[in-house]
């Protein structure tokens, strides 16, 4: 295509974009679409955890009780998600199973999160020495399979609960939440605030809190949505393999260990809805971390 400039020469080969496109960033489109599905995970899961959390007003059947007379019921009127083998109302078990599931992987979370922050710090202000000998634990502890960890200190620990459950998850979390805590801290642990704070009698907690936080806490936050999503699929994996919380404390883990009975029975439902909400919150979860992490690449990027 051929442009005629004003003195009487033609420019060949360019071709005129219309107005709106020259003004439009490349990844306008990318970022738009990236917006749209962060904005649908947020607004699922909160859904789900809203459910979860409110599911006393709108969940009438009693959680514990054998409905024998109604076990292995197909989805249904009466029953919306169906009953599973000893008659229990799979639409209860999935509401409350999830409140006890988020609750595993937030209360986890929390462990991992300020263990990591706290290690990871002093590892960054510590000495050379004492932050290799520091950074070297968090890799031998990094090459032990997590699940056998997890198996092994709830071995330890002795009979499963909420709260041990989510003790040994956020103990065997917080290793790669250190690492990136320790090498933030480090890049600006010679700042002038920073070492004005410690000549005016600041301890190393005050330092954590209102200096060296601010700075890591957004490199960090994508991480720690992701340990929420990793703690409720181990907490799933152990209630499969058996080994998990006891069978009168249901959660969606518990719940999809039912499946070889349900196969037995020919009851597809038992299976499938607890599974597809456990899929769909660990989506969410994925789909926030990974806006998090683009967020955060973007804006280093532009420092």
């Amino acid at each position: 295509m051929a442009v005629r400039m004003e003195n009487g020469f033609e420019i060949v080969g360019i071709r005129t974009l219309p107005r709106e496109e020259q003004t439009r960033p490349r990844g306008h489109r990318r970022d738009k679409e990236s917006e749209r599905s962060f904005l649908g995970a947020a607004l699922i899961l909160t859904t789900i955890i809203l459910g979860c959390l409110l599911c006393d007003l709108f969940v009438s059947r009693d959680l514990g009780y054998l409905d024998l007379r109604n076990y292995s019921v197909p989805p249904g009127r009466e029953f919306l998600f169906g009953t599973d083998t000893m008659g229990r109302d799979i639409f209860a078990m999935i509401w409350y199973g999830g409140r006890i599931s988020l609750t595993i992987g937030i209360a986890a979370t929390m462990f991992s999160t300020v263990l990591g922050v706290v290690f990871g710090a002093l590892s960054g202000c510590a000495p050379v020495w004492a932050d290799a000998l520091m950074m070297r634990l968090v890799e031998i502890l990094l090459s032990i399979p997590s699940l056998m960890a997890v198996i092994l200190i709830q071995a330890i620990l002795g009979e499963a609960n909420v709260f041990s459950i989510s003790f040994v998850l956020g103990i065997t979390g917080w290793m790669s939440i250190a690492k990136v805590v320790r090498s933030e801290v480090r890049q600006i642990r010679e700042c002038e605030y920073v070492i004005a704070s410690r000549c005016m009698g600041g301890g190393f907690f005050h330092i954590l809190w209102k200096h060296l936080t601010p700075n890591f806490v957004s490199s960090i936050m994508f991480m720690v949505v992701m340990n929420i999503r990793s703690a409720i699929v181990a907490e799933s994996t152990l209630s499969f393999m058996g080994i998990g919380l006891p069978v009168e404390v249901i959660t969606w883990g518990s719940m999809l260990s039912l499946s070889e009975d349900a196969m037995l029975a020919n009851a597809w439902w038992i299976i499938l809805f607890p599974g597809a909400f456990l899929v769909v919150a660990l989506l969410c979860f994925t789909g926030l971390g990974n806006h998090l992490r683009r967020n955060f690449n973007r804006g280093q990027s532009n420092l």
